[in-house]
């Protein structure tokens, strides 16, 4: 028996039927150790009614309506984006349990559970805080959650035309993307789309936030690094006369010549890590730095 009680919110992807696996391991541990679970309720009846498992866990709930030592997430870093969402301001550490795919942000394995677990409730880990960006559209949050980790981006829609965006930063005016999106990024989503459009690996604990666009029409334009502590502000041109923003893959339609207004939240987000990963092993792995392709 654990000489301590600690109570786990369960996050889950809902698309991974083959992987329930997972999932029935780690309760199985928390049970052991007499740990309180509780499952979100969306999670629970795809794994109830749609894999026909029958869990042991002592509650369920919806929305923002939980509250928990430690917040695990159940899926790749798509899921933990969006438990990250719903953690939001309730300073939960966040478990990432990785049984997607690339696992950059969950990157605990399934079979690192029994001693992730161990670690927890030994106290052997540390919790690294994440800063959070946060969009405005004409001064007021976007109707969706306006939070995210990764990244913020504004892209084109309904046309293979490009959009004009108006950057500024500080309220001085920086230049007008001509590009098929513009990508504002944390640390912690440098390795993400940021990536893939040619934008620079950021290390974790750097306080900045890069615009990278995505295919601009001048080869002269690149990513700019800037302080986390600026104000970017986005106006929008389009010939559909609209645009989208994507708030952690988040999507919302927009109308052009809104004024999107992009900062540093007042909150960060909080990640356990374990002695044993650390960050840059992590990069050489999911890169496959130094792997030889012969």
């Amino acid at each position: 028996m654990s000489d301590k009680s600690l109570r786990f919110a369960i996050f889950g992807n809902q698309y991974q039927a083959k992987k329930s696996a997972a999932i029935q391991k780690i309760l199985s541990l928390l049970n052991q150790r007499e740990g309180e679970i509780l499952i979100d309720r969306s999670f629970y009846d795809f794994l109830t009614k749609g894999q026909h498992l029958d869990l042991d866990v002592d509650g369920v709930f919806e929305g923002d309506n939980f509250d928990a030592d430690f917040a695990v997430s159940m899926g790749g870093d798509g899921t933990l984006l969006k438990t990250a969402a719903r953690v939001g301001r309730k300073d939960i550490p966040i478990v990432g349990v990785n049984i997607g795919r690339l696992g950059f942000l969950a990157d605990v394995n399934p079979t690192e559970l029994e001693r992730a677990i161990t670690n927890l409730y030994s106290g052997d880990y540390v919790v690294s805080e994440h800063a959070i960006l946060v969009a405005e559209s004409d001064g007021a949050p976007i109707k969706e959650c306006p939070y995210a980790l990764n990244d913020i981006s504004v892209l084109k829609r309904d046309s293979a035309s490009m959009i004009a965006i108006r950057t500024s930063v500080n309220d001085e005016y920086v230049v007008t993307y001509q590009a098929d999106g513009l990508i504002v990024t944390t640390p912690m989503g440098s390795t993400a789309y940021s990536l893939s459009n040619g934008g620079p690996i950021i290390t974790p604990e750097t306080d900045i936030i890069c615009l990278t666009p995505v295919a601009p029409h001048s080869l002269n334009v690149r990513p700019i690094v800037i302080p986390d502590n600026s104000v970017v502000t986005l106006k929008v041109e389009s010939r559909s006369h609209n645009f989208l923003i994507a708030v952690d893959g988040r999507s919302e339609s927009l109308p052009e010549g809104t004024l999107i207004t992009i900062r540093k939240a007042d909150y960060t987000a909080k990640v356990v890590r374990f002695s044993d990963h650390r960050y840059f092993s992590t990069l050489r792995e999911k890169m496959m730095w130094g792997a030889d392709q012969r």
